[in-house]
């Protein structure tokens, strides 16, 4: 009898299969008919804004039990399959695969994109730039060690724009050939991942050496061809090259995400939440930090994010980083920063974008 039951609501989920499988097929022929639109009317393919609403939509009205947290994952691979359909996806990432870069590229574009690893950051905004491939996206802040300088250096010298931002929580594990502790005598990293593990480090491999390698995935690779080293890495970069985890989430801060920025030739167009990213150099003259800061103050327009970088081509001078609530295109945002252009010896717009969450 239980045997005839689990036969039947087998049966079941064969026919609800088939269903999905059939409303996949008609979303994609509307997607290729959206593509045709768009094409004509010479719009952009990838709108992020566009998959943020879908996802918060769907997430809102989901009666369960299907759990709200999956749907994202899903119909990210939907909505991946769909742009292919509509245009191939190429997109540029700071390499090579299994690094922490490579899983914020697969969050945001799925597994149908065509991801391309490049060899370092300026590698990635040259492939761009080139028309080489549409998008790209590197690191730019960690929440534990700060901001990444290689990236907020090459926006300094690219017209590049910002077109998404990604969130990604940061899990480091301990890999090795053989998964025991006792056989380590150095760990390789990225410098980011050695210093956001320092403590654990410290307390549990103290004599250890650690070694500065140019990303966790180039880490992996390393301790394949040594069996007395260990690499910290993704999860991911452990089943890509079989290693052994010798230990889980090492990380000293357990609320530890990066943020990763797309870059594209042109931002995207006006959402329900942007924030718009800037780069000036100011005049040096008493009071001048409180005035960059004063047209944005009375428009109670918030800051998210200052950060300053030296001019490597004038000493002791200094460029801005900053984040705000808004979009461009909106009037007190626009009006805020030609106030402060008043004030720069230049002023760049990086990019408006949707805000991640």
């Amino acid at each position: 009898m239980a045997q005839e039951k689990l036969n039947h609501l087998r049966t079941r989920i064969d026919a609800i299969d088939d269903q999905i499988l059939d409303l996949l097929n008609q979303r994609a022929a509307v997607v290729i008919e959206v593509g045709r639109a768009k094409s004509g009317e010479q719009r952009e393919f990838y709108v992020p804004a566009r998959e943020l609403a879908i996802y918060e939509r769907l997430g809102s009205r989901n009666p369960g039990p299907f759990p709200t947290e999956a749907i994202r994952r899903v119909f990210r691979e939907i909505i991946s399959a769909s742009l292919s359909l509509e245009h191939p996806m190429k997109v540029a990432f700071l390499g090579p695969q299994g690094t922490f870069t490579h899983a914020a590229a697969m969050q945001q574009f799925g597994f149908s994109a065509q991801l391309v690893p490049q060899k370092s950051i300026p590698a990635v905004f040259d492939e761009v730039l080139r028309g080489r491939a549409p998008y790209g996206v590197v690191p730019v802040e960690n929440s534990t060690e700060g901001v990444v300088s290689h990236t907020l250096d090459m926006f300094m010298e690219s017209d590049l724009q910002i077109s998404s931002e990604i969130l990604l929580g940061i899990s480091h594990f301990l890999l090795s050939r053989t998964g025991r502790m006792e056989d380590i005598r150095k760990v390789v990293s990225h410098p980011q991942p050695l210093a956001q593990c320092r403590k654990w480090l410290e307390e549990n491999l103290p004599d250890v050496p650690l070694v500065d390698v140019g990303s966790t995935a180039l880490a992996a690779q390393m301790v394949l061809e040594d069996e007395s080293a260990a690499a910290i890495a993704s999860e991911m970069a452990a089943s890509l090259y079989g290693l052994q985890v010798v230990k889980e989430r090492i990380e000293d801060n357990p609320n530890n995400f990066t943020r990763f920025l797309v870059i594209g030739q042109k931002s995207p167009e006006r959402s329900d939440r942007d924030k718009t990213s800037l780069m000036f150099s100011i005049k040096d003259q008493p009071g001048i930090l409180y005035r960059m800061l004063e047209p944005f103050s009375k428009r109670a327009i918030n800051l998210t994010k200052i950060e300053s970088r030296p001019m490597k081509k004038k000493a002791w001078e200094y460029v801005f980083f900053l984040d705000i609530e808004g979009h461009i295109g909106e009037k007190p945002v626009a009006d805020a920063v030609a106030e402060l252009k008043d004030y720069c010896q230049f002023l760049k717009v990086l990019g408006s974008y949707p805000r991640a969450r």
